[in-house]
């Protein structure tokens, strides 16, 4: 299809999925294909408030965009990495092993010359799998998405924006994810029934608040909504936005 241009669906940024990402939580080729298919209208024809930038990401690691997107969609983990003992003190090297991990939650086990995991700071990232392979963290039953919305990269009107979450987990349910696909076209309409023109997704957030946010998509808050990172005051402050010195 020819489209994406002026205030429509752009086209979705994408990562590879499970046909050549090690890591993956979903596959996002496939998922991207889905939700294609049920919005294709909203990039070839129907005009919307403002354009719309789509992003999918397999994992955490973020290949693609969905730090800074209006609807963006991330595969995530909900189980830690397995660790293989016997095969990791022979095909891995345990002082990268430790040093891929963003949260320092892996460190030696010497009784085992191996490693062990402190699950409490564990982020599900995967990060450790990419460098060891005696510690898998795909799980078929566990594995899902999250939906976060809001971001943008460009700074007209407000500052540049970072995603936040909407949805914490839906299932991986190939080939065709109804239950992604329907909460994207969700937050989609509701964005065009509420926005003003020339609003991005995270500037008609702003405006009608994250509890009318909540109200007109139906969304359920959850415990994940709440940010009790240990850097949240800072982090709710931060823009994406270049600052020159």
């Amino acid at each position: 299809m020819v489209g994406g241009i002026g205030r429509r669906i752009s086209n979705v940024v994408h990562t590879q999925g499970w046909v050549h990402c090690h890591s993956a939580a979903t596959d996002a080729s496939g998922l991207t294909k889905s939700i294609m298919d049920e919005l294709h209208e909203y990039f070839t024809s129907k005009d919307l408030p403002n354009k719309v930038r789509i992003a999918v990401a397999c994992c955490v690691n973020m290949c693609g965009a969905v730090h800074c997107s209006d609807i963006a969609l991330v595969g995530v983990h909900k189980t830690p990495p397995r660790i293989d003992h016997e095969n990791l003190k022979n095909a891995c090297e345990i002082p990268s092993t430790i040093a891929s991990c963003p949260t320092s939650a892996i460190s030696p086990d010497p009784t085992k010359k191996s490693v062990k995991i402190k699950l409490e700071k564990c982020m599900y990232c995967g990060n450790c799998y990419s460098v060891c392979p005696a510690m898998p963290i795909s799980d078929a039953k566990n594995d899902g998405i999250a939906i976060v919305v809001g971001g943008k990269v460009a700074n007209l009107r407000t500052p540049p924006k970072f995603s936040k979450l909407a949805v914490p987990w839906l299932p991986n349910n190939p080939p065709r994810w109804p239950e992604v696909t329907d909460a994207v076209k969700t937050i989609l309409v509701a964005y065009i029934a509420g926005a003003k023109k020339y609003e991005r997704v995270g500037e008609w957030i702003d405006r009608i608040g994250w509890e009318k946010f909540f109200k007109v998509t139906g969304f359920a808050f959850t415990i994940q909504h709440v940010d009790d990172f240990t850097f949240a005051r800072e982090t709710f402050r931060t823009t994406p936005t270049f600052k020159w010195t």
